[in-house]
């Protein structure tokens, strides 16, 4: 009987199927990745700083509460869009981004309406910490709802033109991720400033 080696026998390993995501919603994410770290450095400040004393108690504009409850509406709009999308139903998708859109525009409004109730409590950008830092975690939360909004706009023209959206759902998604992710940042911030104001 012939003698049998380990050199005769060859291991074949099937090679793993690679994990695949889209480029841009890889870039997508890494960007909100460094949002959240931004807001978390945002938040982390606050409270050292509060920590500090010569800190300002006031009560937030009570159109706060009212531009939370647009946001989480303007995001079930959002969600609405994205399955309409998934069934092909281009003119409720259109309807819905548009509505979402204006419960965005709606927000930032009631934001600045927000921040003149600010002024009239004598809170205002310079001066007291803690002003200075609900103006700047609430401004830079808008700048972003902004941007937002700009890739919204893009996507409702997307959809324009195109009569299917069997296979290019891609934009959809990632519109649809990013504005629940804003969503829920600002209901975050939201409870966070009315825990630590």
């Amino acid at each position: 009987m012939d003698k049998v080696t380990s050199t005769d026998f060859k291991i074949i390993e099937e090679p793993g199927k690679p994990l695949a995501m889209h480029p841009k919603k890889f870039a997508m994410w890494l960007f909100m990745g460094s949002v959240l770290m931004l807001f978390a450095a945002f938040t982390s400040a606050y409270m050292v700083r509060q920590a500090e004393g010569n800190w300002l108690y006031f009560e937030l504009p009570s159109l706060f509460t009212v531009s939370t409850v647009v946001i989480v509406l303007s995001s079930i709009t959002m969600q609405w869009a994205y399955f309409a999308a998934r069934a092909n139903q281009l003119a409720t998708v259109r309807l819905l981004l548009t509505a979402t859109f204006a419960g965005g525009l709606a927000f930032m409004v009631l934001q600045l309406l927000g921040w003149q109730q600010l002024v009239g409590k004598s809170v205002h950008f310079v001066g007291n910490p803690s002003g200075s830092f609900l103006y700047v975690i609430t401004g830079m939360h808008g700048l972003h709802i902004a941007s937002a909004l700009v890739y919204l706009a893009i996507v409702w023209v997307a959809s324009l033109k195109i009569t299917r959206y069997a296979g290019a759902l891609a934009q959809m998604e990632m519109c649809t991720t990013y504005w629940h992710f804003l969503g829920v940042l600002w209901v975050y911030l939201y409870v966070f400033l009315l825990l630590n104001r």
